[in-house]
């Protein structure tokens, strides 16, 4: 029983290839559940893409704890921590000699110091995003705070829409590089707006990148689940935890892949346009009404649960006359991000 990710591991590998190639300074992000594929495999991955090209030499973790995860999977070089190093987090971190720690608040830098007065740091810039970030109004109190400390960049982490991301982007820029010249860390610009920026800088740029890396080729990867059972129901018969009854004759499909894989946990949508808005009011009414649909395709349609899926399973209702059988697998389309498959071939 599995919820699997196929991968054709040669067109994958060609992407990210192809990929680095056209992004210098490329910083590839392993973070969370690494996209899918797992924090060791992206390690692995990276480390082929170094051998290949040598300038790729850091690996971003979204935190402190994903920094062993990716060095069990083979990463040897070095590491920098996404989310900013607080004076309430460890300290064995800022004496590591290969992990780069974020810092984005006044009060984080003097923390560091004190803790080791030449760690390995980067600065991050307040953006749009409105996370983390010191106030671009504060710079001319940080360059005489910075001490001995390796200050190997500014970050930017910027939104993924607006209006004028590149002008956000120059601005700061030029704010940071006032204040101390030290390479620029960038986040969610295009590859147009990044060979902008990097032609009007005079320091060294790194692009780091995660969702376009890893699942800029669709075609490369495919999730399936398995049927692990089927039984024919008739219209008005109760069936599952809940006893729902079902609408008309046919069969209930029990596939792999429950809330413990994440089926059905979905993050928040970004929902921006009039069209997304609607899809996303015609669910909420269809579940308001019992009716959700699920990820499952079966007999060439996505299917409605049966109801809520359960750990490791769930139930989905093909009308009419059965057309899969037990063992088969059918696609599942699911967010790599927020989901655990049981399974990974390629």
């Amino acid at each position: 029983m599995s919820l699997a990710l196929t991968i054709d591991t040669e067109a994958w590998r060609t992407h990210l290839a192809n990929f680095a190639d056209e992004a210098p300074g490329l910083v590839p992000v392993a973070k969370g559940n690494g996209y899918g594929y797992g924090l060791g495999r992206l390690a692995q991955e990276t480390s082929l893409l170094a051998e290949r090209n040598p300038a790729i030499d850091t690996l971003a973790v979204g935190t402190q704890p994903e920094i062993a995860q990716v060095r069990a999977g083979g990463w040897h070089g070095d590491i920098v921590v996404l989310t900013p190093w607080s004076r309430f987090d460890g300290e064995e971190v800022l004496h590591d000699e290969r992990v780069i720690s974020t810092i984005a608040r006044l009060d984080d830098l003097a923390a560091a110091q004190s803790v080791n007065p030449r760690a390995r740091v980067v600065l991050e810039l307040m953006t749009s995003m409105r996370r983390h970030g010191l106030p671009v109004e504060d710079l001319g109190r940080i360059s005489e705070r910075l001490g001995d400390l390796q200050v190997e960049g500014w970050t930017i982490h910027l939104p993924m829409v607006a209006q004028d991301r590149l002008g956000e982007a120059r601005a700061l820029a030029a704010g940071a590089l006032a204040t101390r010249r030290a390479p620029l860390w960038l986040s969610h610009l295009t590859a147009q707006e990044y060979d902008t920026l990097r032609g009007e800088v005079s320091v060294p740029t790194r692009l780091r990148v995660g969702t376009k890396l890893w699942l800029g080729a669709p075609k490369t990867r495919r999730t399936t689940a398995r049927v692990l059972d089927m039984h024919p129901v008739h219209r008005g018969e109760r069936i599952g935890y809940w006893q729902r009854r079902m609408p008309t004759d046919g069969w209930v499909v029990v596939v792999s892949g429950g809330t413990a894989n994440g089926i059905a946990l979905e993050a928040p949508t970004a929902a921006s346009t009039m069209r997304q808005r609607a899809i996303t009011l015609a669910s909420g009414s269809m579940e308001a009404a019992g009716l959700a649909l699920s990820p499952y395709t079966i007999a060439g349609k996505k299917r409605f649960f049966v109801e809520p899926p359960h750990m490791q399973s769930s139930l989905v209702f093909l009308p009419g006359a059965g057309s899969v059988a037990v063992g088969d697998e059918v696609p599942v389309q699911v967010r790599l991000t927020t989901v655990t498959v049981d399974e990974i071939r390629g």
